[in-house]
C-alpha cells in the first residue's frame, strides 16, 4: 500500500495529519505543493476520485479572494484552471491510497477517528 499525504506544511491540519500518520508508525510519503508544483495530471487524478465541490475548500482566504466572475462560473475547466494557479484552492489535506490492486482512494480532511478507521489502529 502507498499512502501520499498532500498539503502544504504550516497548515494546521496538515501538522495533525502527519502528526498522527507518525505516531500510529504508519509509512506515507508528504507532497508539499508549495514546494512541488502540483501537476495537471495529479490534479486530474483527484478530480477523477472526488467532485470538484468537495476539493475546492471555499473557506479558505484563496477561494474567497477569487474574483466574483470565476467564483459564479465556476466550472470544472475553470476549476483545474485555477487549482493549478493556486493551490491552496485545494481543501487539505489530501490522503490518497493506492492498493496494490492500484485502486486509489482519496479523503479529504483530517479527522482522527476517520484516519483510525481507514488504516484500523486503535489508539
Amino acid at each position: 500500500m502507498k499512502i501520499t499525504l498532500y498539503g502544504i506544511n504550516n497548515c494546521d491540519t496538515v501538522k495533525k495529519a502527519l502528526k498522527w500518520l507518525s505516531a500510529q508508525n504508519i509509512n506515507y510519503e508528504f507532497y508539499d505543493f508549495k514546494k512541488q508544483p502540483l501537476t495537471p495530471e495529479l490534479v486530474l487524478q483527484f478530480a477523477s476520485l472526488s467532485d470538484w465541490s468537495l476539493l475546492l475548500n471555499k473557506r479558505s482566504t484563496t477561494y474567497r479572494n477569487l474574483s466574483e466572475d470565476i467564483k459564479s462560473n465556476l466550472s470544472d475547466e475553470i476549476a483545474f484552471e485555477q487549482v493549478l494557479l493556486q493551490p491552496t484552492l485545494l481543501k487539505r489535506p489530501l490522503l490518497l491510497i493506492e492498493n496494490a490492486n492500484q485502486d486509489k482512494q482519496l479523503h479529504l480532511g483530517f479527522k482522527a477517528q476517520t484516519y483510525q478507521e481507514l488504516f484500523k489502529v486503535a489508539c
